[in-house]
């Protein structure tokens, strides 16, 4: 089963210099919890944003066509196509960044996790892209308000894919 994880504010955007645009605890424990003990693949500058490099208790797989790059702790395939081929039909697999592997595995995902920021103004140079709401159904939805350690409202959303690719 292929997963996506992102978090995006109003605009859909997920980044800027390489970095995330916000920084909310309970976002980063449903990451933590939703994808620990599976695998994770990311590109290749998602995973040198990572602070403490490959992330802990999961399988870690970087996409990269350099062929002599190394990422310390995890696996490295020069395409998607590759890594899934290395992946079990039993695991769930999340695909967490950045916005060109977002693009090119949303034709393939079965669920999306989302978190939507309340939020249009901060700048974003990277963005997921449009859901298409005649693909993807949605499964459960919990708000949540800002607080003293969330500036911004946000929201958790799951989705469903609608019928089969």
């Amino acid at each position: 089963m292929l997963s996506i994880i992102v978090a995006v504010n109003k605009n859909r955007g997920i980044g800027f210099e390489n970095k995330l645009l916000y920084w909310l605890p309970n976002d980063l424990k449903r990451f933590k919890a939703l994808t620990t003990g599976h695998t994770i693949i990311m590109g290749r500058k998602t995973f040198e944003s990572l602070p403490k490099g490959a992330l802990p208790n999961r399988r870690n797989i970087v996409l990269s066509r350099n062929q002599s790059a190394v990422f310390e702790g995890a696996e490295h395939f020069s395409s998607l196509e590759e890594a899934l081929k290395h992946c079990t039909k039993e695991e769930e697999v999340f695909i967490i960044g950045g916005a060109s592997l977002y693009a090119e595995a949303l034709p393939l995902a079965d669920t999306l996790y989302l978190t939507e920021i309340n939020d249009s103004e901060k700048p974003a140079d990277a963005f997921f892209p449009a859901i298409d709401p005649t693909l993807w159904k949605e499964k459960s939805r919990e708000c949540h308000p800002e607080d003293e350690k969330h500036l911004y409202s946000y929201t958790f959303i799951d989705y469903e894919r609608i019928g089969n690719r």
